[in-house]
């Protein structure tokens, strides 16, 4: 964690009322009793190197990681089953989608005395669990843990029913989200709108082909998932090398986790001005979650391959067109803020994200190629700091 990265969690750090909100709050009191490990972070340079405590429910160890923010529309759930073992089988009435981060095994999904659909993943791999189905989760090596990654709306669950048993004792089948088709964890799936890819079940995230989005800027690439009629969706985006994408705002929570790229960083900040903006350098294996409501962010590649992620959340991380878009803040993630949209357009943005992206890209020997997004720019503003 950077300098900076802890300066802005000092800052979100909960003090009179809020210690308060903390201490009543049902979500809050749920992961108490579950005697999980809780992270309140917003960066991680390698989620395979965070340390796990125990969660037997889950087949081993786990964390839950929540944002340095009171108002959380999401969680996630850093997963590992030791060599071996399993989960133990369980339902409920929130959302989680699962990303595999390491690891082979199979997951079982099934409703009441129905048949159990059973399916492979493996590191890369992305499924999401239908709404109140049952599922089990499999580890299928003997000798090396598999772990997971699953962003949850279990916040939103506990704090609207505040009661447990509702969430997890609750036998009501949502027929529209899993009518038990055999196709439905096969990995088929239908592209809508260009972009928009419906499955329940994508095999390899990191390889899978994606399509052009100009508007996001700088040659960039995506597609975005529609899962089981979740509310939570997902993209997957890719930029080339010494490039960014424009900076934009939306709600907080969407988890970008990154696939592909040798050196980058991710830019936020909440002030028109900048004077709050924090980094977070970034990898392979590393996430940086949206920290806040109406946070600005921003991405850079500056290492020598195509830098990929995947952003997981409500609508999407508010680039999700069409009914879910509102939950997530925007659903003009791609329209300038001049028009009424959420994203700051390179003519509009500070001069210094230039200047700091081409030292940024030097100092890791890639080659800046941004210059011709700004044909009036001839000199360097001062450096971020």
């Amino acid at each position: 964690m950077t300098t900076n990265d802890a300066d802005i969690l000092r800052a979100t750090e909960p003090t009179g009322e809020l210690d308060k909100f903390i201490v009543d709050d049902p979500y809050r009191a749920w992961l108490a009793r579950e005697g999980v490990t809780v992270i309140d972070e917003y960066a991680f340079e390698d989620l395979h190197a965070v340390e796990l405590g125990p969660w037997e429910r889950k087949g081993g160890k786990g964390s839950v990681i929540n944002i340095p923010y009171p108002m959380l529309i999401n969680d996630s759930q850093l997963i590992e089953i030791d060599p071996g073992h399993s989960s133990a089988p369980e339902h409920h009435l929130y959302e989680e989608v699962v990303y595999v981060l390491s690891g082979r095994g199979a997951s079982s999904v099934w409703i009441g005395d129905g048949p159990k659909q059973t399916f492979e993943w493996t590191g890369g791999s992305m499924f999401t669990i239908p709404l109140n189905a049952w599922y089990q989760h499999f580890n299928a090596s003997g000798t090396e843990p598999a772990r997971y990654l699953a962003v949850t709306t279990a916040p939103v669950a506990m704090r609207t029913y505040n009661d447990p048993d509702f969430i997890f004792d609750n036998n009501f089948v949502f027929k529209g989200r899993y009518g038990q088709e055999e196709t439905f964890f096969s990995g088929a799936g239908k592209l809508y709108s260009g972009r928009l890819w419906a499955s329940s079940f994508l095999p390899n995230v990191p390889d899978m082909p994606l399509y052009s989005w100009e508007g996001r800027g700088a040659g960039g690439i995506n597609v975005m998932f529609e899962m089981a009629g979740n509310m939570m969706k997902g993209h997957v985006s890719e930029f080339p090398v010494g490039t960014y994408k424009k900076g934009h705002r939306h709600g907080p929570g969407a988890h970008l986790l990154i696939l592909s790229g040798d050196a980058g960083y991710s830019l936020t900040w909440t002030e028109d001005d900048m004077s709050d903006v924090r980094k977070a350098d970034w990898k392979v294996g590393s996430m940086v979650i949206v920290p806040s409501a109406g946070c600005y962010h921003q991405h850079f590649n500056t290492g020598s391959r195509r830098a990929r992620y995947l952003a997981i959340g409500y609508g999407a991380g508010g680039e999700a067109p069409g009914l879910f878009a509102p939950f997530a803040g925007s659903g003009n993630a791609d329209v300038s803020i001049k028009d009424g949209g959420m994203q700051v357009e390179y003519d509009d943005e500070n001069p210094l994200v230039l200047d700091m992206f081409e030292e940024d890209c030097l100092k890791h020997g890639a080659t800046p190629d941004m210059r011709r997004y700004f044909p009036s720019r001839t000199e360097f503003a001062v450096t971020l700091p």
